[in-house]
């Protein structure tokens, strides 16, 4: 493999008792399963003998080993009669997610009903703890206050939320009714907030006044109030105080700076929910029962809506924070993100069914100093941190001092997922943050199963980078263009997946229309996930970026991060973003705009350094045509790089919808490049 220089070697190296001791040992211990190859085998593949695929096999037995509780047991496991595309699963049997993940943990004679199910800690530096006892009350206060106002079984329930403790009771109470959750990301603006809310219908709508970022107020009503009248649809604003800037519950302005109010829709939050009665019996629901409306980040196109359902997004999240997170009773999780993106549900559903406790944080990982999440993982004692390459590329950028500072010791695995890692920030999280001990479960998948593709054991040795091979009880390949495998003989092809899983999207919002054209259409019974893999001699999976963000440049595709690479491995580098432009005589020609280590001043010399080094790598051909020197890309809330901004500020188009965007200004500086 040649695509990255550092990423060829083994570098975490579990110790025998540490990779004894995890939750994947275990399984693999009471199956008779002796080493890696045979675990994705026996959970993916036909096995020799067996009347059923791996994958049955699997998702049949994970149900009773996780001690996930069905109300009614299911006739069969799946039925697959319409293929992959329409596979229904758990045929028969009746669950709710809200049940398993803190109902029982609160009954009476539960162990967990004290435990702390919530830590939250908010950017100035309130702490809240929540226990599953609080939780489940506040949880039934939610359900008891959406059926007064008319909310039924399979009704959608929009979640424009800040990130406080309360978006958890709000999404289990949801869970609770039946109602469908669609949570929308609180740092999009109007348009992006309008066209969920347009497309979910919801008539109920939770929201706040507002939230901390980088010490300042951020006001949500306001916009809130905009998509609600671009959209319609929504008859009850349920809005929750953060700021102290919300009126009292008659309407009257007693803040002194307070958010617009319309008394004939907007209700407190005290006034909604707080006032409810606790107790309600959760209901029953059929295993394909929508759960969620999830929404992809819409970065090219109209934003999918995508369908969860409570039997399949349950079983997916417990499984891989059991077997890829390694869930222990005392451990913290920690993964920094939104409730609006996937991450976050799955962070609250997976852990919540074991009944484990989750970190949550509202502001910025740099405010008011660069340590905040260092200072965050001691003090809370955190034994699992997740985070997106990107912010660890800039929290580097500030130097090792801030970690040392920090009793890091805690901390048992890291995890990252949204984009491929450089090697060299890889290693930097892995040495500096995880103290060379520490796995880094580098996971992929997306919106589309509430879940991972790809994902490491923590059993596992590492390379720099990889995202280790097949989640478990996942069939997963990698092929060339004509849809035939190429996963052994070591050449870059396109993920796919050769069979469904129990969170699958069973659609799109939609319709099957776009659905089936989305992910189904490219080869025949596969589902093409859009990224370019590629397993490596020693078995460790690769991703190369999106396949449809490939250069094609004189005929030859590359991913940006290919390119991006080899650029961020120069000492002089902390970030880059490649992106494709016009050109007359191969078709495309790359353009690289770069970030530079603090300290390192941009100069011709450095540039054409650069534009060698790509040239040398990759080949003539994919020599940037510009290499431009900028202080900042603009970025998501969750840490992506927006190339299509990027590309857009290039070519001096309008760049679009930008309302998920972090840093703004780094436009400006992109339009004034060094």
């Amino acid at each position: 493999m040649d695509e990255y220089e550092g990423i060829d070697e083994v570098v975490h190296e579990p110790s025998a008792a540490f990779a004894e001791s995890t939750n994947v040992a275990a399984f693999m211990r009471e199956y008779g399963i002796d080493d890696y190859e045979e675990l994705i085998r026996r959970t993916t593949s036909a096995v020799a003998g067996e009347p059923e695929s791996g994958v049955d096999w699997f998702w049949d037995e994970i149900v009773d080993y996780l001690d996930i509780d069905f109300y009614a047991d299911y006739d069969a496991v799946r039925n697959n009669a319409d293929g992959p595309q329409f596979t229904d699963w758990y045929l028969g049997g009746e669950i709710n997610v809200a049940h398993n993940v803190v109902d029982r943990h609160a009954a009476v004679d539960s162990p967990d009903r004290n435990r702390v199910a919530l830590i939250w800690e908010g950017e100035p530096g309130d702490v809240r703890e929540v226990t599953f006892h609080e939780l489940k009350r506040e949880s039934d206060r939610v359900a008891n206050y959406l059926e007064s106002v008319g909310i039924e079984a399979g009704d959608t329930v929009g979640l424009y939320m800040p990130m406080v403790p309360e978006v958890v009771p709000i999404l289990y109470g949801c869970l609770k009714v039946g109602a469908i959750a669609v949570p929308i990301f609180s740092g999009f603006g109007t348009e992006a907030t309008a066209t969920r809310i347009a497309d979910a219908e919801p008539s109920v709508l939770f929201t706040g006044d507002g939230f901390y970022r980088r010490g300042s107020e951020v006001r949500l009503k306001a916009t809130a109030d905009a998509a609600i009248e671009e959209a319609g649809h929504v008859e009850h604003a349920v809005v929750y105080d953060r700021l102290g800037a919300t009126p009292g519950s008659d309407g009257e302005t007693a803040p002194e700076d307070p958010i617009p109010w319309n008394p004939d829709r907007d209700v407190t939050w005290e006034a909604a929910v707080a006032s409810q009665p606790t107790g309600y019996e959760t209901k029953r629901l059929p295993s394909d029962q929508e759960s969620m409306l999830l929404y992809s980040s819409g970065t090219t196109g109209e934003p999918k809506g995508i369908v969860h359902t409570h039997a399949g997004v349950l079983t997916q999240c417990a499984k891989e924070i059991h077997f890829g997170f390694d869930q222990k009773p005392a451990d913290r999780f920690f993964w920094v993100s939104d409730i609006g993106w996937m991450m976050g549900p799955w962070t609250l559903i997976g852990n919540h069914a074991f009944g484990g406790t989750v970190v949550m944080y509202e502001g910025a990982p740099d405010h008011p100093e660069p340590d905040r999440f260092w200072e965050m993982i001691d003090r809370h004692a955190i034994t699992q941190f997740g985070i997106s390459p990107t912010a660890i590329r800039a929290l580097r950028k500030h130097g090792d001092e801030w970690v040392e500072g920090h009793d890091l010791s805690s901390l048992r695995i890291l995890g990252s997922t949204g984009e491929p890692w450089d090697p060299e920030s890889w290693r930097w999280f892995y040495d500096a943050v995880g103290g060379s001990e520490c796995p880094i479960i580098n996971i992929s998948g997306g919106t589309e199963i509430c879940g991972c593709f790809l994902m490491p054991m923590p059993n596992q040795p590492l390379k720099p980078c990889t995202l280790g091979g097949p989640g478990l009880g996942m069939d997963i390949d990698i092929v060339d263009e004509s849809g035939a495998s190429v996963r052994e003989s070591g050449e870059r092809g396109f993920l796919v997946a050769r069979d469904s899983c129990p969170s699958m999207t069973k659609s799109l919002w939609s319709g099957d229309e776009r659905y089936l054209e989305e992910y189904w259409s490219t080869w025949e019974d596969l589902w093409d996930h859009g990224d370019f893999a590629q397993k490596d001699s020693g078995g460790f999976w690769f991703l190369h970026g999106r396949a449809d963000d490939a250069l094609n440049v004189a005929g030859r595709k590359v991913g940006p991060a290919e390119i991006e690479g080899v650029l961020i491995d120069h000492d002089a580098v902390n970030q880059a973003a490649a992106v494709g432009v016009p050109d007359d005589t191969t078709g495309t020609a790359v353009v690289v705009y770069v970030v530079l280590e603090p300290g390192v001043e941009p100069t011709d010399e450095l540039r054409e350094e650069l534009r060698a080094l790509v040239g040398e790598e990759h080949g003539k051909p994919f020599r940037p045509r510009e290499l431009l020197f900028v202080d900042a890309f603009p970025k998501t809330q969750s840490g992506k790089i927006i190339r299509r901004a990027i590309e857009s500020v290039y070519r001096g188009e309008d760049p679009g919808d930008l309302s998920s965007m972090e840093n703004p200004e780094a436009l400006e500086g992109l339009r004034d490049p060094s």
